[in-house]
């Protein structure tokens, strides 16, 4: 069961996604909120997959709210769903940590879709989008990242996108824990990361994990 954390400071679009995926059997919302600063108490209390967030929250915003959850919680999926353009705010709530991005004027059955996606480890944004200019370079960047992993960085970056340590990393290669932590500070040094949260978060965007 897919676990959605609906935010949003309408009371009809929180109704209305909590009826709409009622209708669906593997995902449920598990709770609604008004605005954002509500959202570190929920998470801390209560398990959560999904978080589909306004943009425009109360007391705190919903992009100043995606950075900071991601730091503590960098697990979480979250999709921005909102009313503001999607080829203005899409690729800006990308790069701060949103897994996607949907408009409100999108159908019913898309919002579906994106939860399902981001679940997985995917990436949602509508057709039109995926083929803007920037997202694409950024793709483009990110695969020529990848190619300059050798075979053996690219295993040590899985292992640790799955929350391995590196004791565990190297009992499953049979190598020793010094030789992973060599090649954990050349795939910071390669991704250009300072921190392991940055580091699977460049691993998502390859698409590798």
């Amino acid at each position: 069961m897919i676990k959605v954390l609906v935010v949003d400071n309408h009371p009809i679009v929180r109704t209305g996604l909590k009826l709409f995926f009622e209708k669906t059997a593997d995902i449920t919302v598990v709770g609604s909120l008004k605005s954002g600063i509500e959202i570190f108490e929920f998470v801390r209390r209560y398990p959560v997959d999904v978080i589909i967030s306004e943009i425009d929250l109360p007391e705190l915003n919903g992009i100043t709210a995606l950075r900071a959850i991601k730091k503590e919680h960098h697990h979480l999926k979250v999709i921005m769903f909102s009313h503001h353009p999607e080829s203005i705010y899409a690729v800006s709530t990308l790069k701060a940590g949103a897994s996607g991005y949907i408009s409100k004027t999108t159908e019913v059955e898309k919002i579906k879709e994106a939860v399902y996606r981001v679940f997985n480890g995917g990436t949602y944004l509508s057709d039109e989008m995926n083929k803007h200019i920037t997202f694409d370079e950024s793709r483009r960047a990110t695969s020529r990242m990848y190619k300059r992993l050798s075979t053996r960085e690219v295993e040590v970056l899985k292992l640790l996108s799955v929350g391995k340590k590196n004791k565990e990393i190297a009992q499953e290669l049979e190598i020793n824990e010094k030789t992973v932590s060599t090649y954990k500070a050349r795939l910071y040094r390669k991704l250009n990361v300072t921190n392991l949260v940055d580091l699977i978060n460049q691993a998502k965007h390859m698409e590798i994990t």
